[in-house]
C-alpha cells in the first residue's frame, strides 16, 4: 500500500512523534509512506497538470526523514486551516477556478472534495492518516462519508476531542502554562502586584482551570462561564491583601467573556468560521486597574504554550497513537480515531468527532461563583480531567 500522512490546524508537540512511528511501523510492514505537506492546503493546491506540485505538496517518507524529527516540536509536514469543503472564492486556487462547485447554497463558498478524492487516487494513495482537532477530523470524517479510508489521530492542546481522554500536545501546554505561572509569581511578588496571564483556549477553559488548579492560582476565568468583572476585582483585592507577599494571580482563558460583553474577536474568520482571539486578559487587567488603582502585570502566553520540543508524555502518548494508527492501516480498519480511555490505548469510531468539541464539565471542575476551579471529586474522574 501507498499511505498518506498529514496535519492540520494548530501546530503543538507530539506531531513528529507521531509522524515517525506510524511512519516506522508502516515502513516496516512493507508499504510506502507519503507525507502531504500543509495539512489540507496541500490537496486542495495539488495541481495535477504541474509536475512541480508533487514537489511542492508531498514528501517521500522513509527512515532517514524521520529519524530525529521526534527531537523537536512543531510538524515539520507543515501545517493550515484550510478546508476543501469550503472554500472562499478569493482562496479557489487559479488552476481549479474554472471547476468550482457551489457548497452549501452560499455563492461565495466551494466545496473542492472532488478535487481532493482525484488528487488522492492519482498520487495513488491507498488509505490516509490525519492528525488534527476537532476542525481538521471534521473533514477528515467528510472524507470518510465520501469513501476515502481515513485513520484520525487527535491532537490539540486544549484536549476537547469527543471520543478520546487525551489529544496531543495537552501535556505540554499545561507543563509550559505551570512554568509560566509559577515564574510570573517572582515579578509579580517582588512588586506587589496582581498578574493577569491569558492562555490559550478558544471554546474550551481546560487548559486555563487545569493549570490553575495544579499553580494554585488566586482567581481563573475559563471560556464556558460569563464573569462579572467588578466581582472579580473585589475577589482579587481581597486575595492580594491576604498574601504575605502582597501579590494575587489571575489566568484568563482567551475565549473568556464577562457578563455584559462579548469575547474579543478579531481579524477574518478561517475555513472553519473562526476569528482569531487574544486580548481579554489586556481587558480585564484595565478594568482592575480602573476599578481598583491596583497596578496589574499582563503576560499573554500565546503561542509559546505550543512551541518548543515535547515533554515526556506527550512523545509517549503521541508514538503510541501513531503506532496505533498505522495498526489499524493495516488491519484495513478505517474510519476511525485512536484514543486513550480509562488508561487504555483503543479506537472509536470517526463520527464521534461530528458533535463538536467535547464540553468541559464546568458543575464538577468549577466554581462559577469564586472564578477558581475546584474539583468536587476525584474519584472515578479521567487522569486529565475534564
Amino acid at each position: 500500500m501507498r499511505i498518506g500522512i498529514l496535519t492540520g490546524g494548530g501546530d503543538v508537540p507530539g506531531l513528529n512523534s507521531a509522524i515517525k512511528a506510524a511512519t516506522i511501523r508502516l515502513l516496516d510492514a512493507g508499504h510506502e509512506m507519503v507525507g502531504i505537506r500543509r495539512g489540507w492546503y496541500g490537496l486542495l493546491h495539488f495541481n495535477m497538470d504541474d509536475e512541480a506540485s508533487t514537489q511542492t505538496m508531498t514528501m517521500k517518507l522513509d527512515r532517514n526523514t524521520v529519524r530525529t524529527i521526534d527531537r523537536t516540536g512543531g510538524t515539520f509536514l507543515h501545517t493550515s486551516r484550510t478546508n476543501p469543503a469550503n472554500v472562499k472564492a478569493k482562496d479557489v486556487p487559479e488552476f481549479l477556478k474554472h471547476a468550482t462547485v457551489f457548497a452549501s447554497g452560499l455563492s461565495d463558498r466551494y466545496d473542492f472534495t472532488a478535487h481532493v478524492l482525484s488528487v488522492l487516487k492519482f498520487l495513488g494513495i491507498d488509505a490516509l492518516i490525519t492528525i488534527g482537532g476537532d476542525d481538521t477530523l471534521s473533514y477528515s470524517l467528510h472524507l470518510c462519508k465520501a469513501g476515502f479510508p481515513v485513520v484520525a489521530i487527535p491532537k490539540t492542546m486544549d484536549n476537547d476531542v469527543r471520543g478520546t481522554d487525551y489529544c496531543i500536545g495537552f501535556s505540554t501546554a499545561i507543563t509550559r502554562s505551570l512554568d509560566f505561572i509559577h515564574n510570573m509569581r517572582t515579578c509579580t511578588g517582588s512588586h506587589e502586584r496582581i498578574a493577569v496571564i491569558e492562555l490559550f483556549g478558544r471554546n474550551s477553559g481546560e487548559t486555563s482551570l487545569v493549570a490553575s488548579y495544579l499553580g494554585n492560582v488566586d482567581r481563573c476565568l475559563i471560556s464556558e462561564v460569563p464573569f462579572d468583572v467588578e466581582k472579580l476585582c473585589d475577589y482579587l483585592v481581597a486575595d492580594k491583601k491576604s498574601n504575605p507577599s502582597n501579590y494575587a494571580m489571575l489566568v484568563v482563558s482567551e475565549g473568556a467573556a464577562p457578563s455584559n460583553g462579548n469575547i474579543i474577536e478579531r481579524g477574518e474568520a478561517d475555513a472553519y468560521g473562526h476569528r482569531k482571539l487574544g486580548g481579554i486578559g489586556d481587558y480585564v487587567s484595565e478594568q482592575i486597574k480602573r476599578l481598583t488603582g491596583e497596578h496589574t502585570m499582563y503576560q499573554n502566553v500565546a503561542y509559546l504554550m505550543r512551541s518548543g520540543a515535547p515533554d515526556a508524555l506527550d512523545v509517549m502518548v503521541s508514538s503510541n497513537f501513531g503506532t496505533l494508527a498505522a495498526d489499524l492501516v493495516l488491519q484495513n480498519d478505517t474510519g476511525r480515531m485512536v484514543a486513550l480511555q480509562a488508561g487504555r490505548y483503543t479506537s472509536v469510531p470517526l463520527t464521534e468527532v461530528g458533535g463538536g468539541p467535547r464540553p468541559l464539565d464546568v458543575a464538577e471542575l468549577y466554581d462559577a461563583e469564586q472564578y477558581r476551579p475546584r474539583v468536587r471529586n476525584v474519584t472515578n474522574k479521567p487522569m486529565f480531567l475534564y
